[in-house]
């Protein structure tokens, strides 16, 4: 029986990790489990899988998990330091779903024990993945993808040699604005920004799948996970959104996953890896999907993508700099402070302003730093949008 623990359990990747598990009760038994502010959910799923621990991320919602959990013997937690303490609960495998840099420390301290990382928390990568992948190697612990994306180009490689391969090509569905004309973009709302044509995903994602700030984010997760030059990674357009990803290996060849809209394949695949097990996904009908188009991303409409190969091209820690900054302006886009298309302007300014600090971007990368980088571009984030609101 392989114990497992899942951090950030009652976002949509924890729930489709626990429908997998509550599928095979018999093969894992269930370590820790962390949420944040859906405390009946998370205090609901820690009573039925017998977890030794449930964690909220809020510190003042303790007191209702622990009224949640009375008699059943779930330990209660609350607080950062309480989710790292989760992750360093001694588990065979562990999800990483905590959403934004907060997943950072928890999936380190997983990662410090020996543990299989399930990675689903792409800011830890874009951040600081020298820092990530460096402790996974001297803890002999293993990191897998589960973005649908990376999980496509884990299996492609399977059995390849990473020298062989010439490119990597992301999909990405185009989001809710694909089609829009541009001149219209800063009009959006936050309502018509939260609605994506293809995926069920939380709001945030939403937004960042019809900025592109996502696949940007994955185009840097991409060069952290498989070690290639950022000039060797492209992104699609694919409105189907039923290929996930391609690796072109130097012989012109192209093999390509393709899969339904079901994280639970990633997920599931990433839980039962080396081996492969029966998944309760749709089996696709490709004479019913019809035909497969794809076209290039549009530079004036998905100003994320140069941002990312900038912050590729800069090294360091300037990862950190545009997650942090992408998630403030994502923060301010949904309290209706700032347009959709200021988010850009917003995080290429934040990466200009701190690039002059070279001691910050080049400092050695240490979970001490990447904070210390997190938290002076979001402050610079909040002083660049105070200056344009006055």
């Amino acid at each position: 029986m392989r114990r497992v623990s899942i951090l950030g359990a009652t976002g949509s990747i924890g729930q489709n990790t626990i429908d997998l598990i509550d599928r095979a009760p018999d093969a894992f038994r269930v370590v820790a489990l962390t949420g944040g502010r859906n405390i009946a959910r998370l205090a609901e799923d820690a009573r039925r899988l017998k977890a030794e621990i449930a964690v909220t991320a809020h510190p003042e919602l303790l007191d209702d998990l622990r009224a949640a959990l009375a008699g059943s013997g779930v330990e209660a937690a609350a607080g950062a330091q309480a989710l790292c303490e989760a992750g360093a609960r001694e588990a065979d495998w562990v999800m990483s779903a905590i959403v934004g840099a907060a997943g950072l420390a928890p999936g380190l301290a997983a990662l410090q024990t020996g543990a299989t990382l399930a990675l689903a928390n792409k800011e830890s990568l874009v951040c600081a993945g020298a820092l990530l992948l460096d402790t996974a190697r001297r803890h002999e612990a293993r990191l897998l993808p589960v973005d649908s994306e990376h999980s496509g180009i884990f299996q492609a490689l399977r059995g390849e040699d990473i020298a062989a391969v010439e490119r990597i090509i992301i999909t990405a569905s185009g989001g809710a604005f694909r089609d829009w004309p541009i001149e219209d973009l800063a009009r959006a709302t936050l309502d018509e920004a939260s609605s994506h044509p293809n995926w069920a995903m939380g709001q945030r994602i939403t937004i960042d799948s019809a900025s592109m700030f996502n696949k940007a984010m994955e185009v840097i997760e991409t060069r952290e996970f498989f070690g290639v030059e950022p000039d060797q990674i492209e992104v699609v357009v694919h409105p189907e959104s039923l290929v996930h990803a391609l690796v072109g290996y130097r012989d012109g060849g192209l093999i390509a996953h393709v899969g339904p809209h079901d994280m639970r394949h990633a997920i599931g695949f990433a839980l039962n890896w080396p081996e492969r097990r029966d998944l309760p996904v749709e089996r696709l009908d490709l004479a019913r999907a019809g035909a497969l188009t794809f076209r290039a991303p549009e530079a004036a409409r998905y100003p994320a993508l140069r941002l990312a190969t900038a912050a590729m091209q800069r090294g360091g820690m300037a990862g950190a700099v545009f997650n942090a900054a992408k998630e403030q302006a994502l923060d301010a886009f949904i309290a209706g402070q700032i347009g959709f298309t200021v988010m850009a302007e917003i995080v290429e300014e934040v990466m200009a302003r701190l690039d002059r600090d070279a001691g910050l971007i080049d400092a050695p990368m240490t979970l001490d730093n990447v904070t210390r980088t997190d938290h002076l571009a979001r402050q610079c984030a909040r002083n660049v949008m105070a200056e344009r609101a006055g």
